[in-house]
């Protein structure tokens, strides 16, 4: 059974930093990139970031670039997204999902993702 298990969210006040973590199981975690998504309350989920299975290519939403990180432990089957420079506005739930195999680049299209994690939620205090 693939499972998705996302940790680390938690309150901090802007210009703080969380790092989340991403723990895969139930698949060959190696093979798959994986992205973060978040969504907010009223709003669409939206693509935050990924990471691809292959080179370690990367993509990120433009309104996150040089705040967040993301990286893959393949020993460990596990994401990571650090995100620094925390604003109110990255106040979301925030979920990882792995992209569905017959897509070969990560994107922020949550439709080419086929499984998601429960989600953590951040809260940004200003």
């Amino acid at each position: 059974e693939v499972q998705l298990v996302e940790s680390g969210g938690g309150l901090v006040q802007a210009g703080g930093s969380l790092r989340l973590s991403c723990a895969a199981s139930g698949f060959t975690f190696d093979d798959y990139a994986i992205g973060w998504f978040r969504q907010a309350p009223g709003k669409e989920r939206e693509g935050v970031s990924c990471i691809s299975s292959s080179d370690g290519s990367t993509y990120y939403v433009d309104s996150v670039k040089g705040r967040f990180t993301i990286s893959r432990d393949n020993a460990k089957n596990t994401v990571y997204l650090q995100m620094n420079s925390l604003k109110p506005e990255d106040t979301a739930v925030y979920y990882c999902a792995r992209l569905a195999p017959r897509y070969l680049h990560c994107s922020g299209a949550v439709e080419e993702y086929d499984y998601w994690g429960q989600g953590t939620q951040v809260t940004v205090s200003s």
